[in-house]
């Protein structure tokens, strides 16, 4: 018991500690208004600082960034981590169709390091502006065409203020003798486009190609299927994240977000609209017959309507059994003029007519069940059957739902590799965002897959690393929120002491036996001593019981076989007995406690 009130009083002052340090917090913010003398701040200043160098969590594992370098042969490659905008070419195009205010693509980019980097140094393109078209391209240092080999496309992307609505996806423009990067715009022709891209609570990851078709040589845009990977985190989280597109000579394709697969599919099978065309359409010419018959239900032509059908009977009628409540008030109106209202003073009544109070409830039917002209309330008529119709029956006529018949598709084309699309000579952005300073990074164009996860283990993995080294642990971050609000650690002591409290609460709060020399030397029984005598006492005359019915039941058994020799043992008893001589009778006699003499002292 002395245990449970001293962890009971711990528990108490713990809190009551904590509470106080809080108060105490709360009392210096409000003091340091006052003007203290110089001496008392700065002893004060150097407790403050003893106190928050001893306090501070030791300092994280430092990464270092250094710039990545490519492993193997690549198309594109780049990290900005120059700080100049060298190599890239900004639009100073205008879009078709728009205002002119709007038109230009004035937006501003810049080289700059993230907002919140672990990582001093390393620099990125920035969109810097919101609401404005912004371009920007750059050459491949050669094209790429599309044979033998596979194309990665690489970079990153962080959301720095998250994003309202606006994209953050590249375009691969198309190798075209009338390129040209200075007036780059959304109508430049490009090969494939890949990226993600949001607005409103629409998530999407673009991967979109520019299909030629062979016999029209005009261009299409195949979408991939969307991904069935949830988006959202990767908008909202404000972390750098590392967009991957692999498409490969085979025709499949993987698009990757942080080395995870989100999506995959073939060029064949998983876009939309289809590359190949249906070998077959419908013929636009044909036209449904006149007399073909699409209804496969039809009114009976035989069915009659019966005599004593009454279209005309009403769908309600009143209930000839109702009864007046009573109490009812015949000649008390439902509503009657407000008594107090009055006329307003700048009423006018050749403007605004004959002024008359407004209607309230009548006082009078509050009591009442009802008020004005009692009538019979309205029910179901039994005779009700409405306008007949003759029943549907089965239209022996059907042809079923007409179709225009197919015919050969005169656009029909097969390409069975789609994946060599138009070879690619530059990369550029083109966005347009609602939200600013949108990050992007560590751009990569190759062939190898081994190269491209080096290129992302040199770069986005060192970001990786030095946020999670940035991050402080569980027990660093439980600590800082308790600095913060120390109100906390009354919830930590209760959350971590009430459990031991519990534990040793049901582990030891057995009944306290009372030890023998608490009891005064007597030779009176202790209640426990009794109570086991009791016990032992009513256990030995169970068992006493036991063994007698078991001795009778063998005697039982062994009855029936001696019964013919006991005669014969009691008649040699008898003999016996009489045998005994004398002296034995005396000496019996002599002992008996009441013949012996009295000793001497």
């Amino acid at each position: 018991m002395e245990l449970k009130w001293l962890l009971c009083v711990t528990l108490l002052a713990l809190g009551i500690l904590a509470l106080q340090a809080h108060d105490t917090d709360e009392d210096n913010d409000a003091d340091d208004v006052v003007d203290i003398e110089d001496d008392l701040d700065d002893g004060i200043e150097d407790v403050e600082e003893s106190k928050s160098e001893t306090s501070s969590a030791p300092p994280a594992p430092k990464v270092t960034y250094r710039p990545p370098v490519p492993t193997g042969e690549v198309y594109f490659v780049e990290s900005f981590d120059k700080g100049t905008l060298d190599g890239w070419v900004l639009s100073r195009a205008k879009k078709d169709d728009t205002d002119d205010e709007i038109a230009k693509y004035d937006g501003k980019w810049e080289v700059q390091d993230m907002k919140e980097t672990k990582l001093p140094g390393d620099k990125g393109l920035v969109m810097v502006t919101r609401a404005k078209h912004h371009a920007i391209s750059s050459k491949l240092s050669k094209p790429f065409v599309f044979d033998t080999k596979p194309l990665i496309i690489q970079y990153e992307v962080n959301f720095q203020n998250g994003i309202e609505c606006g994209g953050a996806y590249v375009k691969l423009l198309s190798k075209t003798p009338e390129l040209n990067l200075d007036q780059f715009h959304d109508k430049t022709p490009y090969t494939i486009m890949f990226g993600p891209d949001k607005c409103g609570e629409d998530y999407k990851l673009h991967f979109i190609f520019r299909h030629k078709n062979p016999k029209t040589g005009k261009y299409e845009e195949k979408h991939a299927k969307r991904p069935d990977a949830d988006l959202k985190t990767y908008f909202t989280d404000k972390k750098t994240h590392l967009y991957t597109l692999v498409l490969n000579p085979d025709n499949s394709f993987e698009i990757l977000v942080d080395q995870t697969v989100v999506n995959s599919g073939n060029l064949l099978n998983d876009m939309s609209p289809p590359v190949n065309p249906p070998r077959e359409i419908e013929d636009p010419n044909d036209q449904k017959p006149e007399d073909w018959d699409e209804r496969p239900k039809i009114p009976d032509p035989d069915a009659v309507k019966p005599d004593d059908w009454d279209e005309d009977a009403p769908a309600k009628i009143a209930d000839e059994n109702a009864v007046k409540p009573e109490g009812w008030l015949d000649d008390e109106p439902e509503y009657v003029a407000d008594p107090d209202a009055e006329k307003p003073e700048d009423w006018d009544e050749d403007m605004d007519g004959e002024w008359e109070a407004p209607q309230i409830a009548n006082p009078k039917c509050e009591t009442a069940p009802g008020c004005g002209t009692w009538q019979r309330p309205m029910i179901d008529n039994p005779n009700y059957k409405g306008k007949w119709k003759p029943p549907m029956i089965d239209n022996v006529n059907y042809q079923g739902i007409w179709k225009p018949r197919k015919i050969p598709n005169p656009d029909f084309f097969e390409d069975l590799e789609p994946f060599k699309m138009t070879p690619v000579s530059a990369v550029g952005l083109e966005l347009w965002s609602m939200t600013s300073d949108i990050f992007f990074d560590n751009f990569i164009i190759c062939t190898d897959r081994a190269v491209a996860d080096d290129w992302a283990s040199d770069g986005w993995g060192l970001k990786k690393a030095a946020d999670g080294a940035a991050e402080p642990g569980v027990v660093g971050q439980m600590m800082a929120a308790a600095e913060e609000r120390p109100w906390l650690w009354v919830v930590y002591i209760l959350t971590v002491a009430l459990p031991v409290f519990l534990v040793v609460l049901f582990c030891c709060s057995g009944k306290k036996q009372p030890s023998a020399a608490e009891y005064k030397k007597t030779d009176a029984p202790q209640p426990d001593v009794v109570d086991d005598e009791k016990e032992e006492e009513k256990d030995k005359g169970e068992k006493e019981e036991e063994e007698e019915e078991e001795d009778a039941n063998e005697e039982k058994l062994g009855s029936d076989a001696d019964l013919g020799n006991a005669s014969q043992e009691e008649e040699e008893e008898e003999e016996e007995e009489d045998r005994k001589p004398a002296s034995e009778e005396e000496e019996t006699v002599n002992r008996s406690p009441r013949n012996r003499k009295p000793r001497k002292d």
